[in-house]
């Protein structure tokens, strides 16, 4: 009997080890790795030069604590700015905890401003984290459902839909800001129109809002750019980071800019372990890897292979309702429950997702090959055959 809280229904498999896009259980078996621990393992596994970076770092320090200035964490910093067009960032260790920085700056600016309670537009089918806040922003009642009372100070709307903010705007002048994934991950792997996003930010710039964009799954490269938001041509207030941040070293980032940028002081927020030299040198390790070996482009690219060769080995197949994404963050919809679909796939070698009860969803390493994508296709696609027409 485990002695691990039982908060995952998990597969009955446990992984030893791995390299590139492979990774092996403990009886030996290989697996082609198309979920990179959702979406957190961008240089794939055991990548020489983050392995060399981590003992590296290890071998001089772990830890300090944020009572000092940390060299790697202000390198960081600068780097994410650099790509981001951000003008500061505040380091976590999660995605969840990235976006209750986010939440808190918006309160925060608010009550600078006079609001009394500040409140937050945030999305249908939208997913933030399972913190209290983070949980009651995300869009889905079934993981609220028995953590009630929720927080609030949130209003829900639509994704996509521009007059839905314009409305609840005309109805509420409490709104301090409005919080969307360019990509919804958890959600299923739904895309807006770029003309949605343009729009949000000029709705935000007109009533004097913070733009929020979590970036925890579609953001560092997933897309094809370095954040979700330069697919929108849209700059945020605030954008979160986390997961392929640093390939697998736990790290979070709330980054800020504009009306965003230098609201917190000392004691308005904080961390014992964000940012430490580790996290960070992951981290830095991980950016330096991904423009070295061009990882962007090979994102976008293999990513608009994956899409093609599915839509030719699925054309006509009945149940299948739509393939979407952009670059290696990517969504096949079927019109009914898919989630077996993980556990034969995984008898099979493969390790794929399953989100939304209908969505397949594949997140592979920012390192996956042509070779890579013709087999992951060759190998799914008739499970997927075989599945809609049992």
């Amino acid at each position: 009997m485990s002695h691990v809280m039982n908060t995952y229904a998990r597969l009955p498999v446990t992984f030893s080890h791995g390299k590139g896009c492979r990774i092996t259980d403990t009886e030996g078996k290989e697996y082609l790795d198309a979920l990179s621990g959702i979406a957190v393992s961008t240089l794939g596994h055991a990548h020489p030069r983050l392995v060399d970076a981590i003992a590296a770092q290890a071998g001089r320090m772990l830890h300090t604590s944020n009572l000092y200035c940390i060299r790697e964490q202000e390198q960081l910093a600068d780097k994410l700015c650099e790509l981001s067009g951000m003008q500061e960032v505040f380091f976590g260790n999660s995605g969840a905890e990235a976006n209750e920085a986010a939440i808190k700056l918006a309160r925060f600016y608010g009550h600078k401003k006079g609001v009394e309670l500040p409140t937050i537009v945030v999305m249908e089918k939208a997913f933030h984290g399972r913190t209290m806040a983070t949980l009651s922003a995300t869009g889905n009642r079934k993981t609220q459902a028995g953590f009630e009372p929720l927080v609030s100070g949130f209003v829900r709307v639509p994704y996509g839909d521009l007059n839905a903010i314009r409305a609840v705007a005309e109805h509420n002048k409490n709104i301090v800001a409005v919080m969307l994934e360019i990509i919804q991950g958890e959600g299923g792997i739904h895309l807006a129109d770029p003309v949605y996003y343009r729009g949000v930010r000029e709705l935000c710039d007109a009533h004097d809002w913070m733009m929020i964009c979590d970036e925890v799954q579609c953001g560092m490269g997933r897309t094809g750019k370095w954040f979700g938001y330069q697919q929108a041509g849209v700059l945020p207030d605030v954008a979160t980071l986390a997961k392929g941040l640093a390939s697998g070293v736990a790290i979070g980032a709330c980054m800020a800019s504009g009306k965003a940028a230098g609201l917190f002081g000392p004691g308005n927020h904080g961390s014992t372990f964000g940012g430490n030299p580790l996290a960070s040198t992951a981290a830095l390790t991980t950016i330096a890897v991904m423009e070295e070996e061009g990882l962007l482009d090979n994102a976008a690219r293999i990513g608009s292979l994956i899409r093609q060769l599915f839509g030719e080995a699925l054309a006509g197949v009945a149940g299948v309702v739509d393939i979407r994404g952009h670059g290696l963050m990517i969504g096949i919809e079927l019109d009914r429950p898919c989630g077996e679909l993980v556990g034969k796939a995984l008898s099979d070698g493969l390790l794929i997702n399953v989100t939304s009860e209908k969505i397949i969803r594949l997140l592979p390493p920012l390192i996956f090959s042509d070779d890579d994508a013709r087999e992951l296709v060759a190998r799914t696609a008739p499970l997927i055959k075989d599945f809609l027409a049992a």
